[in-house]
C-alpha cells in the first residue's frame, strides 16, 4: 500500500497518528517534495515516456495554494479541473503535482495524449478545506484563461472530499462548467457527513469508552484517538464488545468490507456476521478515528464552532433503517446482550446541539440543493468503508426533488475500500460523461458497457489506483439505501 498517496489511503492518516500502516514510514502529504520540473513557476518542458509535447505552468496564489496546469500541443479545447481529496490538517499545502497520484499516471498520460488539458491546485492548506479549495480551484480556471486561453468546455472532477468540492463548484459556479464527475465523493455534504460521524462517535463514547471522549469543541484529538483506539481494542476481545462495535458501525451504514489487508478481497457472505464485524472493527480503528476527532477539530476551527447535532435523533429508529440492522440484532443475541437496553441508553444520554454560526458555515461549505445545470456522473465502490455508498442516495435525493434526474447518472463498482477503482474504471466513467456532453444522451453507461470499455483499454489500465494491484472491471447494478441522516442534509429542523 502506498501510504504517501493519502487521498487514496485515508487509513494511512489514522496510521500516522497511531504509528502504523504496515510498518512503512509515513510522510505527510505536505512534506512531499516536488520534482525539479515542477518547482519553479512558468512554462516548463516536460519529458515523459509517451513522448508528448506538453506545456506545464506552475505557481502559487496569495493564500499559499500551488497550481499546476498541463496543456498538450494538440489541445482539444477541453479542460479537466481535478479536485483532490483531503490531506493532513495543519500541514503546508501539498505540491500540486501530487494530483497525479490521485488520477494515476496511465490515465494522466492517456488524457494528455488525447488532447485534454489538466489542471488543479493544492488548496491553501490540508484538512477539510472546502471554502478555500473552491476559491483556489476557480482561481486556477482564471489562471488557465490568462496563461493559455479560454477552454471551449471545462469539466470538474475529483475524489472523496474533492468530489464534495466538485459538486460544490458546479452548484456555486454553474456558468464555469460543462459537466462533472466524482469518485467516492462526500455527496451528503458537510452537514450530513459530520452529523453521521457524530452519531458514531456518540455511540463509541456512550457504549464503549465510558464517556471519556470529546465529541465536539475538540481540543486534543490525538488523545481522543488514543482513548477510542484502546476502548475499541478492548471491546473487540469480548462478544458483548463486538456487538457494540457493530452497532457503532451500523449507525454509519458501514459495509462490513474493506481493503486494509488485501487490495481486492472478496466480499463476505451476507450472513457472515463474524467476518463483517471484523471488517467493521478494522475500519473504525483505521479510518473513523481520524474523521471523528482529527478532521472534526480541523473543520470546527474553520467553522468557528460545532456544526453538528443529534438533538432529534431516535437511535432505535435509525438502527432499524440501517443496512446492518439484522446483523446487529444477531450479534447482540449471540452475546446475550440487550439491544433495547443499549438503545435506551443512547436515547437517554444528553444530546448535542449545533452552534448556529458553525452550522451556517457548514451549509455554505457545502450542502447541496439539487439545482444542477450540467450533466454529472458519479462513481462509487459498494464496499466503501470511509465514505459509504449511501452518499450517492443523499445526492440523488436532492436532485430528484428539483426534478433534475436526467442530468445525473450514478454508477457503482463492486469492490471494497475507499476510492479503490482501477485506472480503466475511472477513465471510462470520464469518457461516458464526455459522450453525454458530445451527444446530449446517456449512452454506454450500463455496467456491461462500462466493463467492456474498461477491458478494451488493456492490462495497463487494470491496475487499482491505490495499490497498483490488478483487478477485473466490476461495474454492477446497485441501488444504495437511504443515507441515515438524510433528513437534515440542509440543516436541522
Amino acid at each position: 500500500m502506498n501510504c504517501l498517496n493519502l487521498s487514496r489511503c485515508a487509513l494511512c492518516i489514522a496510521a500516522f497518528v497511531l504509528a502504523g500502516c504496515g510498518g512503512a514510514s509515513i510522510v505527510p502529504s505536505g512534506a512531499l517534495q516536488p520534482s525539479a520540473a515542477t518547482s519553479a513557476a512558468g512554462v516548463l518542458p516536460v519529458s515523459n515516456s509517451a513522448g508528448l509535447s506538453i506545456r506545464k505552468f506552475t505557481g502559487k496564489f496569495r493564500d499559499g495554494a500551488a497550481y499546476l496546469i498541463e496543456v498538450p500541443k494538440t489541445w482539444n479545447r477541453t479542460l479537466l479541473l481535478w479536485s483532490h481529496a483531503a490531506r493532513f490538517p495543519n500541514t503546508s499545502p501539498n505540491p500540486p503535482d501530487d494530483m497525479n497520484l490521485d488520477v494515476g499516471e496511465p490515465d494522466r498520460l492517456y488524457l494528455l495524449s488525447h488532447g485534454f488539458a489538466l489542471a488543479g491546485s493544492s488548496y491553501c492548506s490540508g484538512g477539510w478545506a472546502i471554502q478555500c479549495a473552491m476559491h483556489d480551484q476557480v482561481a486556477v480556471l482564471d489562471k488557465f484563461t490568462s496563461l493559455v486561453s479560454k477552454p471551449s468546455r471545462t469539466i470538474a472532477w475529483g475524489d472523496s472530499m474533492g468530489g464534495e468540492i466538485t459538486a460544490g463548484l458546479i452548484q456555486k459556479y454553474p456558468d464555469r462548467f460543462s459537466g462533472a464527475l466524482t469518485d467516492g465523493g462526500v455527496l451528503a455534504g458537510s452537514v450530513g457527513t459530520f452529523n453521521q460521524w457524530l452519531d458514531q462517535a456518540f455511540a463509541i463514547n456512550t457504549l464503549i469508552a465510558s464517556g471519556r471522549l470529546e465529541l465536539i469543541h475538540i481540543t486534543n484529538p490525538n488523545n481522543d484517538v488514543t482513548i477510542a483506539s484502546k476502548a475499541l481494542s478492548h471491546a473487540q476481545s469480548s462478544p458483548q464488545g463486538r456487538a457494540r462495535i457493530d452497532l457503532v458501525a451500523a449507525l454509519g451504514d458501514s459495509p462490513g468490507w474493506n481493503n486494509l489487508k488485501a487490495p481486492n478481497p472478496p466480499e463476505p457472505g451476507p450472513h457472515d456476521y463474524i467476518r463483517r464485524e471484523q471488517y467493521n472493527y478494522a475500519s473504525l480503528q483505521n479510518d473513523a478515528s481520524v474523521f471523528f476527532w482529527i478532521i472534526r477539530q480541523d473543520f470546527e476551527q474553520r467553522a468557528g464552532g460545532n456544526p453538528s447535532w443529534n438533538t432529534e435523533v431516535d437511535y432505535r429508529k435509525q438502527l432499524e433503517q440501517s443496512v446492518d440492522y439484522t446483523e446487529v440484532r444477531v450479534l447482540y443475541s449471540r452475546a446475550g446482550l440487550s439491544l433495547d437496553a443499549d438503545l435506551d441508553l443512547l436515547n437517554a444520554t444528553r444530546r448535542i446541539a449545533a452552534d448556529r454560526p458553525a452550522l451556517a458555515y457548514a451549509r455554505r461549505n457545502v450542502a447541496y440543493n439539487g439545482e444542477i445545470t450540467v450533466p454529472v456522473l458519479t462513481l462509487h465502490t459498494t464496499g466503501d468503508d470511509v465514505i459509504n455508498v449511501q452518499h450517492e442516495e443523499a445526492y440523488a435525493a436532492v436532485i430528484r426533488e428539483e426534478d433534475n434526474n436526467s442530468l445525473l447518472r450514478a454508477r457503482f463498482v463492486h469492490r471494497s475500500g475507499h476510492l479503490n477503482l482501477t485506472e480503466g474504471e475511472l477513465l471510462v466513467g470520464l469518457e461516458a460523461l464526455i459522450h453525454r456532453l458530445d451527444s446530449g444522451e446517456w449512452k454506454g453507461t450500463e455496467p456491461a458497457d462500462l466493463n467492456a470499455a474498461a477491458s478494451r483499454l488493456g492490462p495497463k489500465f487494470s491496475a487499482l489506483i491505490p495499490t497498483g494491484a490488478s483487478a477485473t472491471p466490476a461495474f454492477m447494478k446497485y441501488e444504495p439505501a437511504a443515507f441515515l441522516r438524510r433528513f437534515d442534509l440542509g440543516g436541522d429542523k
